[in-house]
């Protein structure tokens, strides 16, 4: 997958919609393609995290292991597919951070990776590019906490 085949998986995902084809062709100088087979796990929950992950195919099984002391387990937050995004949020904001869940393909997956401190560098450089992934982090972030939410009601 070249530089031109990533910025189109890139034009096509939830978290960097409304960005113009110059950024994005830009954002996708700092991916690179990794793949994935079934039940391999893309991170583990506790993991140190600098990486965002945008699915070009397959998909994600993102879950938290639980413990409430007697009752322990893991919970599915959601099944995410093509043009969806995962990984460590907080290195977009210049904070070291341990993942709080894990990815797990439920399929062979294909997934488009970003370094999230360089990612960072030139959201600095560009404030205009930077309000608008941070917007964007805004919907994501808010659509995985309804989704973590609901997955603690069935437990």
């Amino acid at each position: 997958m070249g530089p031109s085949e990533i910025a189109d998986v890139l034009e096509n995902c939830e978290f960097f919609r409304g960005l113009n084809r110059d950024e994005i062709e830009k954002i996708a100088s700092l991916g690179h393609v990794e793949m994935y087979e079934a039940g391999e796990s893309i991170f583990n929950q506790g993991d140190f995290g600098d990486r965002l992950f945008i699915i070009a195919d397959g998909h994600v099984f993102l879950e938290r292991s639980i413990d409430l002391g007697t009752r322990k387990g893991n919970a599915i937050i959601s099944l995410l597919g093509k043009g969806r995004a995962l990984g460590c949020w907080s290195t977009l904001l210049g904070e070291a951070h341990n993942l709080m869940s894990s990815a797990t393909c439920r399929k062979p997956t294909k997934v488009v990776v970003i370094n999230g401190p360089a990612l960072r560098e030139m959201m600095l450089d560009n404030s205009q590019l930077g309000f608008k992934v941070l917007e964007r982090l805004c919907f994501v972030l808010r659509d995985r906490i309804q989704g973590a939410y609901g997955a603690m009601e069935n437990i």
